[in-house]
């Protein structure tokens, strides 16, 4: 093996390494202009991509890769702050419904356009030609297939 050779461990550790940063941008971006973590704001996407902007729990932990006590645990604050209003289930809290309310809807929107920003201001992704983009894209996807 070569000095130059890109073993499968360190194509890893730098995607997740590239992965990490980019969350802490919009995470910080988000926080400090909208109030929300990027994990928030993944979960009010989620909901408001639903049908009828209601998922369970199951649903949204699946959508956003945490586990259904992660989603309620971060769902609380949206709660209380009345951007999401939730119809429980008496007999299974695992269905229970989340649902975005208009507030919620708003929130989600105003985030979209934040994060919309803070990517067009990303160097590195307006220096990518478009079929270093494509390459990237159908590798990444790769990995996103459930």
């Amino acid at each position: 093996m070569g000095m130059d050779t890109v073993t499968d461990r360190d194509l890893v550790f730098v995607l997740l390494e590239a992965g990490a940063r980019i969350e802490r941008r919009l995470d910080s971006a988000l926080s400090n202009i909208k109030g929300i973590t990027f994990r928030e704001y993944q979960l009010l996407l989620a909901m408001q991509n639903a049908h009828g902007h209601s998922a369970t729990r199951v649903d949204l932990a699946q959508a956003v890769g945490v586990t259904p006590s992660g989603v309620t645990r971060a769902l609380k604050p949206l709660e209380k702050l009345g951007f999401v209003e939730t119809l429980k289930d008496t007999r299974d809290a695992r269905r229970s419904l989340a649902t975005l309310t208009a507030q919620g809807l708003d929130l989600v929107n105003d985030g979209t356009g934040v994060i919309n920003d803070v990517l067009a201001d990303m160097r590195e992704l307006r220096d990518l030609h478009d079929a270093d983009r494509s390459i990237l894209n159908t590798f990444l996807q790769r990995f996103s297939l459930r």
